[in-house]
C-alpha cells in the first residue's frame, strides 16, 4: 500500500521533483500533468493541460489520489488550491489570494511597501505607451 500522487506542472522543476518523488518506498503511483520528456521516465504523463483546473480534479477525484503538488503559479493563480480543498482533496501549494505574490509582482511590491521590507523601487502602469 502506497501514496498516488499527482504532480502539475511541465517545467524543469517538475522533472526534478518527480525524479526525487519517484525514489520515495512510500509511494504508488505518480502522475505528472501534463509533464515533459522528462517526467515521462520517473512517472505516468497525463494528457490534461495545467490551467484545466476542473480536469484536473476530476481526474483527482476518479483515480483517488493521495496528494497533488503544483509547481508552476499559473494553476495557483487559477485557484487549483481553492478548488481542490472544496472537494476535500489533499493538495500542496498556496490558495489563489497567497499565490498573489508571486503571480502579481505589483501586488507583491504593495505589500513589502506597505510592511516595510526592503525592496527596489518600482512603478506600476496600466498604459503600455
Amino acid at each position: 500500500m502506497g501514496l498516488k500522487i499527482l504532480l502539475v506542472g511541465s517545467g524543469g522543476r517538475e522533472h526534478a521533483i518527480a525524479w526525487k518523488i519517484n525514489q520515495s518506498p512510500r509511494l504508488k503511483k505518480l502522475y505528472v500533468a501534463p509533464g515533459n520528456a522528462g517526467t515521462r521516465s520517473v512517472a505516468t504523463n497525463i494528457d490534461i493541460p495545467e490551467s484545466d483546473i476542473q480536469s484536473l480534479k476530476n481526474f483527482a477525484l476518479r483515480e483517488e489520489i493521495d496528494l497533488t503538488i503544483v509547481g508552476p503559479e499559473s494553476p495557483l493563480a487559477l485557484g487549483i488550491v481553492d478548488v481542490f480543498m472544496e472537494s476535500g482533496l489533499p493538495i500542496f501549494g498556496p490558495t489563489a489570494s497567497a499565490a498573489r505574490l508571486e503571480s502579481s509582482k505589483s501586488f507583491a511590491k504593495a505589500v513589502m511597501e506597505k510592511w516595510g521590507i526592503p525592496t527596489a523601487s518600482y512603478e506600476t502602469f496600466n498604459d503600455p505607451q
